[in-house]
């Protein structure tokens, strides 16, 4: 597992699930694996959706973190981070979730990786790359 310093992304749940579920854009989320990471939070979106599955969450997390994958706790600056974002995302109807991998993405420097275009237009000082 490469060392914090050589993250190269932070993944939405919405783009996780599009790799787990075979979904246009998953290739390019497998190829991120090894150097991304997720907030806890968003990990929490993806179990929810594991659950749903039937799949066991642990090993689930266990073989994403065998491929790279690292799940970061939500750290009181990042809550802060999620709680201003509200105000300028709001009216394009972002959730928390979706917050929190913005607020990791910009704590971190790194570009955030979703599914959901509307992010593209929210004209933060994030860079966000939608992988389809």
């Amino acid at each position: 597992m490469p060392p914090p310093g050589e993250r190269s992304c932070v993944l939405d749940a919405s783009a996780l699930l599009a790799m787990l579920q075979g979904e246009p854009g998953g290739e390019a989320v497998q190829e991120l694996l090894k150097t991304a990471v997720i907030s806890s939070v968003n990990w929490s979106e993806v179990a929810q959706k594991a659950l749903d599955w039937q799949a066991e969450v642990e090993g689930l997390r266990q073989d994403l973190g065998a491929l790279g994958l690292e799940v970061l706790p939500f750290t009181a600056a990042v809550a802060e981070t999620t709680a201003r974002l509200r105000a300028v995302t709001r009216q394009a109807g972002l959730s928390l979730g979706d917050r929190a991998c913005l607020a990791v993405a910009a704590v971190l420097g790194l570009p955030a990786i979703t599914t959901d275009r509307i992010w593209l237009d929210l004209g933060l000082p994030i860079e966000i790359r939608a992988v389809r």
